[in-house]
C-alpha cells in the first residue's frame, strides 16, 4: 500500500507549516523526509498518522481518502524518537498492546508477539522490562509494536536520533535488513541526518521552509542537484559563483570546463563541485589557492583551500605529508563531476 500527499496543506495559528505537498510513496518504497528543524518534515509524517488535520489537500493510503480518519482506524505502525515504551510492562507486553487494542484472539497475539521479537532480534529478552534495555534494545521493541500489526505503512519519526554513533549504525543496518524481508511495507522516514536517509532510502523527499525542494533517488540528488539546498543539505558541497562562457566558465579569473547545459553566456551561475571529488595537484580544471585549514578525519583530511576570497574543499585519502596551512596547493577537478545550477537558487 503505498502514501500519497495531494497539495496538503497544514498551518499553525494560521502559521503554514507544510505547503501545498505533492508527494507519492509507492507501495513497498523507503521514502526519506529530508530536512532542517521546522522544514515540514515531521507535520507531513504527522499528517499521515492523522495527528493534525490539513487546511487543504487529501492524505490516502493506496486508494483510501484517509484524510478524515481518526489515527486508530488507518492500520498503520508507527515508531518516534523516545520509543514511548510503558515502562511498567514488560517487553512482549509493549508489543501486544496495539495487537489488544484491536481485539485481536489471545493465540493470534502470542504468535505475532513472537514473530515480531525474532524478526527484531529481541526474542530473549520479553520478559524484561524497558528500564533493563540499553537505547538501542528500546527502540527494537518499538519497532516491533509496530510490525506485530502487520502494518502496510510504517511511519518513523526521527526512530536513531536518541542513540549514539554505533548504536545508530546497528540499527541502519537492521533497518535495512528489516527492509528486505518486509517488501510490501511502505515506510515513511523522517531524519534530518543525510547519511540515514542516503543509506536506507530508496528515494529522498528534501524538505526546507515548508514546501518539498526535490525528490529523487539517493544517486540523483547527489550527482544532479537542482538547487544550492539540496546540493548543501544532501552530501555537502563546494558552490562555487561562477561566469558563464562559450565552453565552460570562468572562476575568479580561472577558465574551468563544465557543462553549461544551454546556459546564456555571461550569465551568472552557480558550479557544485563534491569535496571528495577535488583532487591535490596538476589536472583539468585547475586551480591555484591557499590553506587555510587542515582536518584529519581518520581516513581523509580535508583541506580549506582559499581562493579569491572563495573557499573550496578538497577531502583527500589521508596523506603522507599534507600540506601546511599557508601553503600554496593546486587543485583540481573532473569537468564530469560538475553541477551547474542557477546561480543564487537555494530552492528549487
Amino acid at each position: 500500500m503505498g502514501i500519497r500527499f495531494d497539495s496538503v496543506t497544514v498551518a499553525y495559528d494560521g502559521d503554514v507549516v507544510l505547503d501545498s505537498l505533492d508527494l507519492t510513496v509507492e507501495p513497498g518504497e523507503v521514502m526519506a523526509l529530508l530536512g532542517p528543524s521546522g522544514s515540514g518534515k515531521t507535520t507531513a509524517l504527522r499528517a499521515v498518522a492523522g495527528f493534525v488535520r490539513p487546511l487543504s489537500g487529501r492524505v490516502f493510503l493506496g486508494d483510501r481518502d484517509v484524510t478524515d480518519l481518526p489515527p486508530h482506524r488507518r492500520g498503520i505502525g508507527m515508531v518516534v524518537q523516545q520509543y514511548a515504551l510503558f515502562p511498567h510492562m514488560r517487553v512482549d507486553e509493549n508489543v501486544a498492546f496495539g495487537l489488544k487494542a484491536r481485539k485481536t484472539p489471545r493465540g493470534e497475539i502470542r504468535e505475532r508477539v513472537a514473530g515480531a521479537l525474532e524478526m527484531t532480534g529481541m526474542a530473549g529478552y520479553a520478559r524484561r522490562l524497558p528500564r533493563e534495555l540499553s537505547g538501542g534494545q528500546q527502540q527494537r521493541v518499538a519497532i516491533a509494536r509496530a510490525l506485530a500489526i502487520r502494518p502496510d505503512v510504517l511511519l518513523l519519526d526521527e526512530p536513531l536520533s536518541a542513540l549514539d554513533a554505533r548504536l545508530r549504525s546497528g540499527m541502519l543496518t537492521e533497518l535495512s535488513r528489516l527492509h528486505r524481508e518486509l517488501p510490501g511495507v511502505s515506510m515513511l522516514y523522517v531524519t534530518h541526518d543525510q547519511v540515514e536517509a542516503l543509506t536506507l532510502a530508496d528515494r529522498i523527499a528534501v524538505m526546507d521552509a515548508a514546501r518539498l525542494q526535490q525528490c529523487g533517488t539517493p544517486r540523483e540528488l547527489y550527482r544532479t542537484p537542482k538547487s544550492e539546498f539540496t546540493a548543501s543539505f544532501v552530501g555537502g558541497a563546494n558552490l562555487l559563483p561562477v561566469t558563464v562562457g562559450s565552453g565552460g566558465v570562468d572562476f575568479a579569473g580561472a577558465e574551468l570546463k563544465a557543462g553549461t547545459g544551454g546556459a546564456v553566456v555571461g550569465s551568472r551561475a552557480t558550479l557544485c563541485v563534491r569535496p571528495h571529488l577535488v583532487g591535490l595537484g596538476e589536472g583539468p580544471n585547475r586551480i591555484v589557492g591557499t590553506v587555510t585549514e587542515i582536518q584529519w578525519r581518520g581516513a581523509t583530511h580535508r583541506l580549506y583551500v582559499e581562493i579569491s576570497g572563495h573557499t573550496l574543499m578538497a577531502d583527500l585519502r589521508e596523506l603522507k605529508e599534507p600540506p601546511a596551512l599557508g601553503d600554496r596547493v593546486t587543485l583540481h577537478f573532473a569537468p564530469d563531476d560538475a553541477v551547474l545550477l542557477p546561480a543564487g537558487v537555494t530552492r528549487a
